[in-house]
């Protein structure tokens, strides 16, 4: 994950930030800033900017949270199933 404050592709990251935190395509949010920008331009730059202030607040309160469980997924053994519930190296007989 790259820090979304400082992408030239984005305007703060508010839509793909939140999109990421809460599970959703960030497309959705856009969509729905988009729309009413163009009869309240004023309350949408300043919903816009609230979002982003929420989203830097949490990025610096919550930032070692999502690092903590990338690297417990990366240490957790790589579990596979047995499908026939033999132990291992016993060959399954076809019934």
């Amino acid at each position: 994950m790259s820090n979304m404050f400082l992408r030239n592709d984005t305007i703060f990251g508010v839509c793909e930030a939140l999109g990421e935190d809460f599970g959703f395509n960030p497309n959705y949010l856009r969509v729905a800033l988009i729309l009413p920008i163009f009869w309240f331009p004023t309350e949408v730059a300043i919903t816009y900017a609230a979002l982003g202030l929420v989203v830097l607040a949490s990025r610096f309160l919550f930032k070692d949270n999502k690092v903590a469980v990338e690297q417990a997924e990366a240490s957790a053994p790589l579990v596979t199933a047995n499908p026939a519930n033999q132990p291992d190296g016993a060959i399954a007989e076809a019934a």
